[in-house]
């Protein structure tokens, strides 16, 4: 009898199990089915150079105000053949007439319209990177209320007079460090009526390095090590350069005592290092804590070594860069801590 009810209870669990696959199957099917079908359609390439909007690249559509405006004209249509009114129906055709104009300006808004992408600037993580687009208007007709979009949602909207050149900003989150694609970007507009929706995808190969997000002040590795309370000190021969705000992981003897006593608040004392002193940002300094962590602390020593003229190098994991100054250099040492990779090795 057990084993009767055992096969019971595993059959209905199979039909269950069918019954779902076969719901959520033909969902699957329409949903992939679509995908294919946008890809087919509007054939997304990443390209390079100009890109000059052509009839084959402008996709038209009615807007929620458009498809309105066209229920409406069917009901006047119906109104006119229903009580014969010629005057009617010379309004309806009037009306439809300049509806299909609309949709003739809406595409001679985009056509022909030159496009190339410019070079973006490195930003930090939690930035906004700027991606630069260069539009130029070759014809005598000006292009008016043209929207830029991208992928996150953020978009622009501009006009380009006649036979002039303009340069687009777009501003695109930079949520983590590393390389950011500024992804398929959407040229839209609902000129002149907002009857019609034209619109073209563009993707070129232009993308931006976002650097880890900059810890807060820290001092200088002159000679890091860690106390015994979790925090960081400093050894070494450095001068007293003034007073700034405590930040959880300050060393204790370095706190303005008197300071704190004369109720100005909770300070640290702050030095620096000799001007010329070269410095070793070095991986293994810091104590153990997550690679995103040691990016961020990094970071923040090379922008202080760099405000300081330092001359200092930098050791990462499976790379090193000797010890120099300049703002070339500290682009060099924040690129290499964007694209380092936690599971490399030393060679």
């Amino acid at each position: 009898m057990l084993t009767v009810a055992q096969n019971a209870v595993a059959f209905a669990r199979l039909l269950n199990f069918n019954a779902t696959s076969f719901n959520r199957r033909p969902r699957y099917m329409l949903t992939t089915l679509t995908r294919q079908f946008r890809i087919w359609l509007f054939r997304p390439r990443i390209e390079s150079g100009a890109v000059t909007l052509t009839q084959r690249r402008i996709f038209i559509l009615p807007t929620r105000h458009g498809a309105g405006f066209a229920f409406v004209l069917l009901l006047m249509l119906l109104g006119d053949i229903n009580y014969n009114l010629s005057l009617g129906y010379a309004l309806t055709f009037l009306l439809g007439t300049l509806a299909l104009l609309t949709m003739l300006h809406a595409f001679r808004n985009m056509v022909q319209l030159e496009i190339r992408a410019g070079r973006a600037d490195a930003v930090f993580a939690g930035d906004k990177a700027q991606f630069i687009l260069h539009f130029h208007n070759r014809s005598d007709l000006s292009r008016h209320r043209l929207s830029l979009r991208g992928e996150c949602g953020c978009s622009i909207t501009f006009d380009i007079p006649a036979r002039q050149s303009i340069e687009i900003r777009l501003p695109i989150p930079a949520p983590q460090r590393g390389w950011l694609e500024s992804g398929r970007l959407t040229l839209f507009t609902e000129f002149p009526l907002g009857l019609f929706y034209a619109w073209s995808y563009l993707q070129f190969d232009t993308r931006c390095l976002v650097y880890p997000k900059p810890a807060a002040p820290l001092p200088l590795p002159i000679s890091l090590a860690q106390n015994d309370a979790g925090g960081f000190s400093v050894a070494g021969d450095e001068d007293f350069s003034g007073l700034r705000g405590y930040v959880d992981g300050d060393a204790q003897q370095r706190i303005a005592w008197k300071a704190l006593a004369r109720e100005q608040g909770l300070q640290v004392k702050q030095f620096s290092a000799q001007q010329g002193r070269e410095l070793d940002l070095d991986w293994s300094l810091l104590p153990a804590m997550g690679a995103e962590r040691r990016l961020a602390i990094m970071a923040r020593w090379v922008l202080d070594a760099d405000a300081q003229n330092l001359h200092f190098g930098l050791r990462l994991p499976g790379a090193e860069l000797p010890p120099r100054c300049g703002a070339a250099h500290r682009a060099e040492c924040l690129r290499a801590l964007a694209l380092f990779e936690p599971g490399e090795k030393k060679p």
